[in-house]
């Protein structure tokens, strides 16, 4: 595992590039919680490792296709927040979107807990009704 916090999100993201499940696995707390808004067809409140992880990629991928994108991070106490950009094509459309996001990861013992991302709602609803 990554040495600092940052170095560990920043993994995190190149794993889920890849798909490398067993890092990922790795970098969670089993009681990791995902928290996104309820206005996005994939939003809610999901709770562990496997099961409420597993849940919401699996929401979000019948969805979009998408590739999350890292512009700027910093350490915050506990958490890491990063900003960046979710890129991908809408399933049900082919359309393509590409929407900034803010997310805040907390961290604690060298394992995420908590994972929050903040999406341009509006424009992602508007990608998803095309």
């Amino acid at each position: 595992m990554a040495g600092t916090n940052i170095e560990l999100i920043r993994s995190l993201y190149d794993a889920f590039a890849r798909r490398d499940e067993a890092f990922i696995a790795a970098a969670l707390d089993p009681e990791v919680e995902f928290h996104q808004t309820e206005q996005l067809p994939w939003g809610g409140h999901y709770k562990g490792f496997p099961e409420g992880v597993h849940a919401f990629f699996t929401k979000l991928r019948s969805h979009v296709d998408s590739r999350p994108e890292v512009e700027r991070c910093w350490e915050a106490g506990d958490a890491v927040v990063v900003v960046g950009r979710t890129r991908g094509q809408v399933r049900a459309s082919g359309k393509p979107f590409d929407v900034p996001i803010v997310v805040i990861w907390k961290i604690r013992n060298g394992k995420i807990i908590s994972f929050e991302p903040f999406i341009d709602t509006p424009a992602m609803l508007e990608a998803l009704a095309a």
